[in-house]
């Protein structure tokens, strides 16, 4: 038994840290998943939404807590310049830059996961402007590259627009930027996400007001947020966060390659969601089967009964969803 084992078959682990390198990672996760242990894993856990998926849902069945390691919205200055943030017409505390209208974001280039491009900074948008409706993204060839320059703009679903621009050689500094209709409030983190932080922006009066924040520790606080959710508090960070990342890669890479924008169609990674695209999958296969035997029936009639047969199957399936109970509980 390797030492991965005996520590998974170790009833004194409560929780356990899946990292390792990238063709082994989805592997491992699942394993730890599946020894129903509270579990922490590096982002991203793979180049495509699938292995997210499909982690969600065996979280789901063993009802532990799934969270990964990404801690930029955690940040105490984006959470500051989180507060700028103010939607047209709504009521509330009033924002120096007003209405919010964009986010800019300027991180390093793109990583690479498996040959696939991996853009960092999502957590950091959604936890400005929200959940991410629309994708666009441009690059100087056909697909997206790992370390190359990629620009990516779309919009906010409650609202505004963003824009970011991954640049080569940009691995140390990182700014970000609320924009208003009177302003701008600009974060800069001129030695990387976890160096010092300056936060500039101009009040009312047009003085100009700065903010400061030293070198970061990212532990403390992704330990409070684990703490949180083993806990079972209300509205703690999630493995939500792993899923949309790796749906937006998807979309961007999709952008770039197809020269237009990609909408995103949101749907929890689920047992019912997994359910609607088996019966997609064997909707299309019986349709085929179905012209197939139809065809042969010209000189077999006895085909036809087959074929009344595999409808009655089908119509069936379809009908399981309703007779099972579904399983209550929300989502970690």
């Amino acid at each position: 038994m390797c030492i991965r084992d005996r520590v998974l078959a170790d009833p004194a682990v409560e929780f356990v840290i899946v990292a390792g390198r990238p063709d082994d990672l989805a592997a491992l996760l699942r394993r730890a998943l599946q020894s129903e242990r509270h579990v922490l894993c590096v982002y991203p856990p793979g180049p495509t939404p699938d292995i997210a998926y499909e982690a969600d849902m065996i979280r789901q069945d063993s009802g532990r807590v799934l969270l990964p390691l990404l801690p930029g919205a955690l940040h105490p200055a984006v959470r500051r310049l989180a507060e700028f943030v103010r939607r047209p017409g709504k009521e509330g505390a009033a924002s120096p830059v007003g209405a919010f209208r964009l986010v800019e974001m300027q991180p390093a280039a793109p990583a690479g996961v498996d040959g696939k491009a991996a853009f960092p900074g999502w957590d950091m948008l959604r936890a400005l402007g929200g959940e991410i409706a629309e994708v666009s993204a441009l690059a100087d060839g056909e697909t997206a590259q790992p370390g190359e320059a990629v620009l990516a703009s779309g919009r906010f679903t409650a609202g505004g627009l963003f824009q970011a621009m991954y640049l080569p050689g940009g691995d140390a500094e990182l700014r970000l930027a609320v924009i208003g209709d009177r302003g701008r409030a600009e974060l800069v983190f001129p030695a990387g996400p976890h160096g010092p932080a300056f936060l500039d922006w101009r009040d009312e009066l047009g003085e100009l007001r700065e903010e400061a924040w030293d070198a970061w520790d990212p532990w403390p606080a992704l330990a409070a947020r684990f703490e949180a959710a083993t806990a079972g508090a209300a509205g703690s960070p999630s493995w939500l966060d792993a899923v949309r990342g790796l749906e937006l890669d998807d979309a961007a890479r999709r952008g770039v390659e197809r020269r237009r924008s990609s909408v995103l169609d949101y749907q929890e990674a689920s047992e019912e969601v997994g359910f609607k695209g088996t019966m997609t999958l064997v909707g299309c296969g019986l349709l085929w089967a179905l012209l197939l035997l139809l065809a042969a029936s010209y000189w077999m009639p006895a085909l036809r009964w087959v074929i009344v047969g595999l409808l009655v199957l089908f119509l069936g399936m379809q009908l399981l969803r309703y007779l099972i109970p579904r399983q209550k509980g929300g989502k970690e």
